[in-house]
Parts: C-alpha cells; sequence; structure tokens
C-alpha cells in the first residue's frame, strides 16, 4: 500500500507467531547473550522464574509479523525511526505473539514519498501486551 492509502486510524492485526524455547535461547547466544534468556538455572531462581526472550528478539518477532502482513508491500522504501519502545511483560517460551498495528500518523514529503508511522502492539496468547512501539517508515505516496 502506498502512503496516500493509509488513514490516520485504521487497524491491522497479524497473524501469530509461536516462540520456541529453542528460538530464545538461538537468538540470545546471538545477540543478547544474557542468563534470563540462556540459563535456566539461573532464570529460574529469578524474577521472571525461568527462561524468557530478550526484548530485542520480541522486536524483531513484532517488526518481522507486520512486514509479513504484506501491506507495505514494495512500496515501502526504507526504515527511518523507532521511539517509543515498551517491553511491558516477559516473553516466555510458548508464547503465541500477535501484533495489533494501528495508524498514527502520516505526512506527504517531496518526490513521491512521505512518512508514515504505526504503533505495534504486540500481545501474548493471554492477550496481555508484552511490547509497545511506534515505527516510521519512508514510503512512496
Amino acid at each position: 500500500m502506498k502512503l496516500d492509502e493509509f488513514t490516520i486510524g485504521d487497524v491491522f492485526e497479524t497473524k501469530s507467531h509461536k516462540l520456541t524455547k529453542e528460538d530464545i535461547v538461538r537468538f540470545a547466544g546471538e545477540f543478547d547473550p544474557q542468563y534470563m534468556h540462556l540459563d535456566e538455572e539461573k532464570a529460574n531462581q529469578g524474577r521472571f522464574n525461568g527462561i524468557i526472550a530478550s526484548g530485542i528478539h520480541t522486536l524483531a518477532i513484532s517488526f518481522k509479523l507486520w512486514v509479513e502482513d504484506g501491506r507495505y508491500g514494495v512500496d515501502v522504501i526504507a526504515g527511518t525511526k523507532m521511539n517509543n519502545i515498551k517491553f511491558i511483560k516477559p516473553v516466555y517460551p510458548d508464547d503465541e505473539l500477535h501484533i495489533i498495528v494501528e495508524v498514527i500518523d502520516k505526512k506527504a514529503l517531496k518526490n513521491e514519498t512521505g512518512l508514515l508511522t504505526v504503533l505495534l502492539s504486540t500481545f501474548n496468547d493471554n492477550e496481555e501486551k508484552v511490547f509497545e512501539g511506534d515505527l516510521t517508515v519512508l514510503i512512496k505516496r
């Protein structure tokens, strides 16, 4: 979709993604090697009572689900910023995540492009919000 096809207030829901313990450990081992993501024994003694996904992993899954929804298609040019990133609740192995996306701002620019900002709200299978953040992209008009 092009910028002009989006309306402020539009809401979209993505498909879901189930996160496994193996996914969490693999991602954390490469990108966020902290004990709460890797060491089950230590994680069981911590405040979350078990291994949890990295917030960066949750953000990446959220972005992936939105992109795979296909609404941007080939009209997106590039991401420009992310703001108001909030890791609200821990994400555990076997949580199934889905995203509610709301168009919160759009601005036409020169050269047949514009900026589109969406609010990504990620929920687990208990409908608890686990992540939230604004994403702005440069997109064709």
